[in-house]
């Protein structure tokens, strides 16, 4: 059976604060005990090694497409959008596969 793998990117604003994104963390890194549907969930800052890198990634996996849908329209994930990473988010880009 393959799992439905979910890859984030973002990258913060130019003023966005240690404290916000040690938030976002935060947020993000209690998903996966409020949704079962989540199999595996890592998150990780760039290591700044490269110039024009994302700041953050996100890596989570699902069963399948409609487990996916479960966490994307979750409440709790979608209060973490909002109120954590929209006020700080410059710029986002996402990728859905299976493997």
């Amino acid at each position: 059976m393959s799992n439905f793998h979910h890859v984030v990117l973002l990258s913060w604003t130019e003023d966005a604060t240690e404290a916000q994104i040690a938030k976002v963390i935060e947020g993000l890194a209690k998903l996966p005990g409020l949704i079962p549907q989540v199999l595996h969930f890592q998150l990780g800052r760039d290591a700044k090694i490269n110039e024009g890198n994302y700041d953050l990634a996100i890596l989570a996996e699902f069963a399948d497409v409609e487990a996916y849908k479960i966490y994307r329209d979750h409440p709790d994930h979608q209060t973490v959008i909002k109120n954590l990473i929209g006020p700080i988010r410059a710029a986002r880009a996402s990728v859905q596969y299976t493997v």
